[in-house]
């Protein structure tokens, strides 16, 4: 971006204590009471149980609410790419759980480069992986710590369970780059069960066979100081699984449609919204806003409109939204303004540059998100 453009865009942020009427839309908007209320409910959720709060960063990519949850207790950050990890030791956050698999020449340059800086914990399933890495932290006279993922059943990556798990730790082990911390599993499978007590039945068994295993280990005489899992679905049952050390859920902080509705989580607030400005009323019982797929993600749950239950997103285009009114809301006019919690957070807080931070109705705060595009 040229000098020119970069003035541009500042001079049309809007300034700190603006009220949302001043903001342009589609707008990305933070509750920060909210937010907050959130991060406590999590922190003293995990204090009672004795478990740390790693939350994960794909729901922000923002050094601002990194810092913002070290602060409040968290431990550190779990990041989906080595390009979030690298943002975060850039912003002062050092201790942070790669849960992805990192392979690739470059990477391993990039991964050597954070390790001078920061402690990451990167994740292996195999010894394909383990060999290059080890063999790059040796040559820089360095070690890295390493989480063995266990496959719990959502059949992505991971090693199977018990046994499986215990031969690839003893040849980790064995590797003078490697510091083997213990392992992870993600129960996320299981999120969406319907039914409640089943869920939490399905997903305390599949915690039992990642404790299980941290047990095989230790009798093996590999510690396993790490016992890492848990998504915001699954929260208030893994960070109650006896043996867990850690939870990552991440996308609590600001809860979402699919988190309530589909996970049934509803402990926490919606503090992530979208605003949004009516542009076309085509037909009494049909209105268009200015916010798009491009704007908000509806793959796992259609947005929700606040504070109106005779409003419904039917359908979103590229770059439009197409609303379904009720007879009480037909009186919406060009111009008017609604507010969107997204379907999905994670996936629509990537289509933005940066958040709006509100408190009492002014903002407080503008946050980038740093890490997004950050994909290698």
């Amino acid at each position: 971006m040229n000098e020119a453009n970069m003035v541009e865009t500042t001079t049309r942020l809007p300034p700190l204590g603006a009220s949302k009427d001043e903001l342009d839309t589609p707008a990305l908007c933070v509750d920060l009471d909210a937010m907050e209320a959130n991060i406590r409910l999590a922190i003293d959720t995990c204090r009672r149980y004795g478990v740390a709060w790693r939350p994960h960063a794909k729901c922000h990519k923002s050094s601002a609410v990194a810092q913002k949850l070290v602060e409040a207790g968290a431990l550190g950050m779990t990041c989906a790419k080595l390009g979030e990890a690298e943002v975060f030791a850039d912003a002062g956050v050092h201790d942070l759980l790669i849960a992805n698999l990192v392979v690739g020449s470059q990477k391993l340059r990039r991964l050597v480069e954070l390790r001078r800086k920061a402690d990451p914990i990167v994740c292996i399933d195999h010894l394909d992986q383990a060999e290059p890495i080890n063999q790059a932290m040796l040559n820089a006279g360095l070690s890295v710590r390493v989480l063995i993922e266990v496959d719990l059943g959502l059949d992505r990556v991971g090693v199977p369970w018990g046994a499986p798990t215990v031969a690839l730790a003893r040849q980790l082990a064995r590797m003078p780059g490697l510091t083997l911390a213990g392992i992870m599993g993600y129960e996320g499978h299981l999120l969406t069960v319907a039914d409640d007590h089943e869920k939490t039945q399905r997903i305390r068994e599949a915690l039992t066979r990642l404790v299980d295993t941290s047990n095989l280990l230790e009798k093996d005489g590999i510690p396993c100081g790490i016992v890492s899992c848990g998504g915001t679905g699954s929260f208030f049952v893994s960070v109650a699984q006896p043996g867990i050390t850690e939870v990552q859920a991440g996308g609590l902080i600001f809860s979402d449609a699919f988190y309530r509705n589909m996970c049934h989580v509803p402990q926490f607030e919606y503090a992530l919204t979208i605003l949004a400005t009516v542009v076309s009323r085509p037909t009494p019982e049909r209105a268009i806003i200015d916010a798009g797929r491009k704007t908000m993600n509806q793959e796992l749950h259609k947005p929700v409109v606040v504070g109106r239950d005779d409003i419904s997103v039917e359908q979103l285009s590229a770059e439009h939204g197409k609303l379904r009114l009720g007879p009480g809301a037909q009186h919406l006019r060009i111009g008017d303004r609604l507010e969107f919690v997204p379907g999905y957070g994670d996936l629509t807080t990537v289509l933005h540059d940066r958040f709006y931070a509100f408190r009492g109705g002014r903002l407080e705060a503008i946050w980038p998100l740093e890490g997004r595009g950050r994909l290698q």
